[in-house]
């Protein structure tokens, strides 16, 4: 199984960044240990504060990979270019966010992404990449 994990803006922040949202635990330190904790699955781990890089990452994998399980951070709320490059390929693409957008400001209620991702996980912490990978191990496993 081969699956990306991509994160947008001020995901590599997590851990020193706003913990009362975030939590205090490193999201960078967390999917190494995800990693390792599943090592018959490759992942290959990619963060970027640029839109482009996220889009440029989900083309690369979109065809060929298992799964994305994608944290589009900020870019959720704005981006219609991530939305259009999730929708254009062809590998499932699973939404992950470490707090619950709806229970936040009113601008961050509306997805972009959801609408054309197989599924969302929202507001489970860090546990929820946990959880989008069990999801697609068991996808496999059919």
């Amino acid at each position: 199984m081969n699956l990306l994990i991509a994160n947008g803006p001020n995901l590599s922040l997590v851990g020193r960044r706003e913990p009362e949202v975030y939590g205090a635990e490193s999201l960078t330190d967390s999917l190494e240990l995800l990693r390792s904790a599943y090592p018959k699955v490759k992942m290959s781990i990619f963060f970027s504060n640029h839109e482009g890089e996220l889009i440029d990452a989900i083309h690369e994998h979109g065809f060929s990979a298992d799964g994305i399980i994608l944290n589009p951070g900020g870019f959720t709320h704005t981006s219609v270019a991530l939305r259009d490059a999730v929708a254009a390929v062809s590998t499932p693409v699973l939404e992950v966010h470490i707090s619950n957008p709806l229970a936040r400001e009113p601008f961050r209620h509306m997805s972009l992404i959801s609408p054309v991702a197989i599924g969302t996980i929202s507001g489970l912490g860090i546990a929820g990449y946990r959880l989008a990978v069990d999801w697609f191990v068991h996808q496999a496993k059919g």
